[in-house]
This record gives C-alpha cells, sequence and structure tokens, in this order.
C-alpha cells in the first residue's frame, strides 16, 4: 500500500515542485526585472575599472545594466556574464544615425560584433531628448535606421530598438487617467509610438518621483511609498504612491496616442542622497528599497506584473554638473553599498 500511495503521490509532487519552481522564479518574483543605470566613462574620474563594476553587479544578483554608450572596455567585460543589456546611442550622436551608412556601421562595431556572446536586449535612441530641441527631427529616423540594421543582421528578434523619455513629456498627469502628452511632445512621440507598436518594443521611460517633489510640491511620504492612506482617488482606482501616478499617466497617454498596447519599461528611477533638504541617505534609502519591492508587481492600471526597472545608479559620478546630480549612486566609488538594499 505504501509504495501504491508512493507512486500516486509523485505526479502531484511533481506538479507543486513546478509550481513552488515558477512562483519563486527570477522572473516572478521580480529579481530579473531589476538592473542598474551604469554611467562608466566621462560621468566619474575615481570608478573601479569596467570589470569590477560588473563583478559587483554579479555579486549582488543584478542581472539588467543599462549603459549611456558603447565603449570597447564595458562591451568586451560583459561578454558572457549573462547580463542582459540596454545600450544607448547618446543624444550628440542621433543626427549622424539619421544616416543609413552610419546607422549600420554604428551596429556592426557596438552591436553585431560582440552579439554572440552579449546579452543585448534594448538599443536606447537618445535620453530625455526634448521634443522642441534640434535633435528631436532626427529621433525616429536614427531609430528606423538602426532597426533596418539590426534586422539585417538578423538580430531583431533579440534586440528591440527604442528611446528614453521622461514624464515632462505629460502635459496632464494627475490624475493618472487624465494623463496626456502635451502639444509639443506628441508631435514628437506619436510616430515613435507608432513605430514601437509596429516592432513589439517597449517604451522606456525615466520615472522620478523626486524630481516631482523638487519642482511640483509633491508630498515626500507618496513619493517615497510611505503615504499612510490612498493619496489619489481615480474613479475604481486608487494611488497611494507617486510613481504609480507617474507609470499610469504615461499609460493614459499612451493609450490616448493608439499605444495602448506598449508595455512601459523604467529605464531610470532613483533618489540623490544629497545636495538639498530632502536629498538625504534615509530618503534615498527608503526609495530604493519601497522601490525595488514594489516592483516585483505591477500599477494599479497594469496590475500583477513584475515592472522591468533600472536603478540609477551604480556610483556616484563625480563630474555631473549639478551637486544633486552627483549623489545617486547605489555604491560609492569604493564599492562600498551607501545603503542596507536587497536586489533580489
Amino acid at each position: 500500500m505504501a509504495s501504491f500511495y508512493a507512486m500516486r503521490k509523485k505526479p502531484y509532487m511533481a506538479a507543486i515542485l513546478l509550481l513552488l519552481g515558477l512562483l519563486f522564479s527570477p522572473e516572478h518574483t521580480g529579481a530579473q526585472s531589476l538592473g542598474v543605470c551604469y554611467g562608466g566613462k566621462g560621468n566619474a574620474n575615481n570608478l573601479p575599472p569596467e570589470s569590477e563594476a560588473v563583478s559587483l553587479c554579479t555579486t549582488n544578483n543584478i542581472g539588467r545594466i543599462r549603459i549611456y554608450s558603447p565603449y570597447t572596455e564595458i562591451l568586451q567585460v560583459l561578454r558572457d556574464s549573462n547580463i542582459d543589456l540596454i545600450v544607448g546611442v547618446p543624444n550628440d550622436r542621433i543626427q549622424a544615425l539619421a544616416n543609413p551608412s552610419a546607422a549600420s556601421d554604428w551596429v556592426q562595431r557596438n552591436i553585431k560584433d560582440y552579439s554572440s556572446n552579449v546579452k543585448f536586449k534594448y538599443i536606447a535612441v537618445g535620453n530625455e531628448v526634448n521634443p522642441t530641441s534640434e535633435t528631436a527631427q532626427f529621433v525616429l529616423t536614427a531609430m528606423q535606421n538602426i532597426y533596418k540594421a539590426i534586422t539585417d543582421a538578423g538580430l531583431q528578434n533579440q534586440i528591440k530598438v527604442s528611446t528614453a523619455v521622461d514624464t515632462n513629456l505629460l502635459g496632464v498627469f494627475d490624475p493618472p487617467s487624465t494623463g496626456a502628452f502635451s502639444d509639443n511632445a506628441r508631435l514628437f512621440i506619436e510616430p515613435i509610438i507608432g513605430f514601437l507598436v509596429n516592432n513589439g518594443a517597449p517604451l522606456l521611460a525615466n520615472i522620478y518621483p523626486y524630481f516631482r517633489v523638487k519642482y511640483n510640491n509633491q508630498p515626500v511620504p507618496y513619493a517615497l511609498f510611505t503615504a499612510p492612506e490612498v493619496v489619489v482617488h481615480d474613479g475604481q482606482l486608487e494611488y497611494r504612491n507617486l510613481f504609480d501616478a507617474l507609470m499610469d499617466a504615461m499609460y493614459s497617454a499612451l493609450e490616448k496616442t493608439n499605444g495602448g498596447s506598449l508595455e512601459i519599461v523604467v529605464s531610470e528611477s532613483g533618489w540623490p542622497s544629497a545636495g538639498g533638504a530632502v536629498e538625504t541617505i534615509e530618503n534615498a534609502g527608503t526609495y530604493y528599497r519601497n522601490l525595488i519591492n514594489h516592483v516585483k508587481g505591477g500599477t494599479p492600471k497594469r496590475p500583477a506584473k513584475a515592472i522591468e526597472t533600472y536603478l540609477f545608479a551604480l556610483f556616484d559620478e563625480n563630474l555631473k554638473t549639478e551637486e544633486i546630480e552627483r549623489h545617486f549612486g547605489l555604491f560609492y566609488p569604493s564599492k562600498q553599498p551607501k545603503y542596507n538594499v536587497s536586489f533580489s
């Protein structure tokens, strides 16, 4: 009898083990949805070598990195690292890549030559390009040219081409259901949204509750995920934190511009630890800890799905021009952690 019950229990045990494996897999728990932004060369003169930066990520279970410009030292180190990578096209290179030949050459040198053992995930053509700037008119063409070069290289199923925007594109964001792009932004972003929809790519968005506290007088607890009660009632949806409100305002704006099918990847989010009254170690640590836990789930508008999020930034960067911009690091340049934070 014992062996009979054991035989009957085996399928159930296998099913239970499989279910537990799914529930606690990195993807389900959100661990693999978490990455960091790494400025590297040009933003600081006191950082450890790229090899040590990548090793620091691996040691801390950080499985994704965003870089803002490709260069040999970082790409070489990322070979066989199993780290998912966002590669940026700097804003000052966008106009040049509106030339198809230049875009093809850029993809060959920076992507294809490394694609056999670097896990490229997205190419971000520009970061927070101002819709009224001279550069804005070239963003979509550069994206199209890079996508064609990626396709010619047979990498279109592995790598998605997008651009990173910020919430300043929103003319309205409160309450989130009224979220809409400003008139200037619509002229810029609508054709890009069409490109993303057609190619199954997400929109990359830099989501910073901190800046809404700094410049729009939003309450600090609302931004730090510590508000004791609902702050914004929006129809049937309730908002206890500003991160969700900004995300869902962006989703509402996308829905109003035929982009309702798009997913938003949070390509930056962070809080500085010095430089002003709300820029403290305590506030920054609270923000990062709560954000890491929060993005394992979704937003009120898009619930129950981990939000792919990149924390800004890996290190403090001492060459940034604005004081607060120098203090977003999760780690000091010595590689010592600034906060008691778990990335898994």
